[in-house]
């Protein structure tokens, strides 16, 4: 792998790679962009095959913080984390405290919270060194399970799509169907359910089906079953990339729209969305409740102030859809184009970020 090569495709700052043998860890954090801000992103551990597969893991996730952040309204830029090793059996003490050490000394530049494979017990040993981590636990000022916030951001993008779709933004009514109803799309379930639309949902998990069932009236379809749905929206909320060649000829919704990360498998996916007048809420934007939440917590965690700030994500779908209707571009690209064009404006002010200067930490 020629690692600056890729690193000047994208245009990344810095890859750091930090080693401590006594406690086992193996991490790679991948900063994208600082010129909004510090660059916050999880920290994913993961059994990778080689080397090679967790750079450009993170290397790809790092620059899907910096648009996801930018597109939200944060000043922050996108950075990541991954750590090799099995979460299940290679986690101590010492392997997330050193880790804490690292980020410390990258000295403001790099802010981090769970993913993957990580844990609030893993922030909080984290936070032991640095206090350049957030989803830390309630103790501590934290806003804890980022789940329910996700989900309300993720339904109030999905109303602005469905704004732009039918008209209005009522879900009563709509037919919906969710692919994945695990803890994020839960919560989306009850919000959905409560505004009175009908459900209907899949799941690997039998147990989190039945529980949607019960409490919020849905009916279960099979895994292969959920795409050719007789709906108005599907909601993706489980795995990526299933928004491909063998998927869209069996979507009859009007609206994809849900918590899922990398829903398009390339993005030609979402030009033939665009082609079929199916209206498509960019991932990153749709699901950035969790980060816009955590965000907060970098001064000083407010509920209310939180929550306001997630509503707007009903905002960023409308103008993201405004964009793709005027300029007749599918709506992944216009995502792209708010978020670049933001970067651009403020980066003409000012490039990398630096501790000293002014920014979310400072108390501007």
């Amino acid at each position: 792998m020629e690692i600056f090569k890729n690193m000047e495709t994208y245009d990344y700052e810095q890859l750091v790679f930090c080693q401590d043998k006594t406690s086992g860890l193996k991490a790679i954090i991948a900063i994208h962009d600082t010129t909004l801000g510090p660059a916050l992103g999880g920290t994913r551990m993961w059994t990778y095959a080689s080397e090679e597969d967790a750079i450009e893991d993170a290397l790809r996730l790092a620059r899907g913080m910096t648009y996801k952040n930018a597109a939200a309204g944060l000043n922050l830029g996108g950075g990541k984390t991954v750590i090799i090793g099995d979460p299940l059996k290679d986690k101590n003490e010492e392997m997330f405290r050193a880790f804490g050490r690292f980020i410390q000394g990258l000295n403001g530049r790099y802010i981090t919270a769970e993913d993957v494979g990580t844990t609030v017990a893993d922030m909080d040993l984290i936070h032991e060194e640095t206090n350049y981590v957030t989803g830390i636990s309630p103790a501590f000022g934290s806003s804890g399970n980022p789940s329910p916030v996700t989900a309300y951001g993720v339904y109030r993008g999905m109303k602005a799509a469905a704004m732009e779709a039918f008209g209005s933004d009522s879900l009563e009514g709509k037919r919906i169907s969710v692919q994945g109803v695990g803890n994020v799309a839960y919560h989306l379930c009850r919000h959905l359910y409560e505004e009175g639309a009908k459900l209907i949902v899949t799941d690997i998990n039998k147990a989190a089906v039945d529980r949607v069932v019960e409490e919020f009236g849905a009916t279960a379809v099979n895994i292969d079953e959920i795409y050719s749905q007789e709906v108005d929206i599907f909601a993706p909320c489980a795995l990526g990339a299933i928004i491909n060649d063998e998927t869209i000829p069996q979507i009859k919704a009007k609206v994809v729209a849900g918590a899922a990360n990398n829903q398009l498998k390339e993005t030609r996916h979402g030009d033939i969305l665009h082609e079929l007048g199916i209206v498509y809420a960019p991932d990153y934007v749709i699901n950035a409740g969790g980060v816009i939440n955590v965000a907060d917590e970098l001064n000083g965690y407010n509920r209310e102030r939180a929550m306001k700030r997630v509503e707007t994500v009903y905002d960023n779908i409308a103008k993201v859809m405004e964009i793709s209707r005027t300029q007749g571009i599918p709506t992944y690209l216009a995502a792209d184009r708010v978020a670049e064009e933001r970067i651009a404006r403020v980066g003409k002010s000012r490039s990398q970020f630096l501790q000293n200067g002014k920014h979310i930490l400072s108390g501007r």
